[in-house]
């Protein structure tokens, strides 16, 4: 199964519809809160190219936010990328 990668934010409702998807699929996730590990903004911005919450990641993939990872979602590629 693949690894997932979530940077989130506690309060961010974008966040927690796309921790819900991956629930909803019974899908494992990390999630990096930038609001209690502040030194990993950074960290997010680097490897996204993106300061919003949040950035998900599959492996090594950069899916994007949340948009993102529903379009991803409706037009099958999400769970190709979970499969891999």
């Amino acid at each position: 199964m693949a690894t997932v990668t979530i940077y989130s934010k506690g309060w961010c409702p974008f966040c927690r519809r796309a921790k819900a998807l991956f629930m909803q699929k019974g899908v494992e996730f990390n999630e990096i809160d930038i609001d209690q590990q502040p030194e990993k903004r950074d960290e997010m911005i680097q490897l996204s190219g993106r300061s919003a919450v949040p950035q998900i990641f599959i492996n090594e993939h950069h899916v994007g936010g949340c948009d993102d990872l529903f379009d991803a979602e409706y037009n099958g590629e999400l769970d190709k990328l979970l499969n891999a």
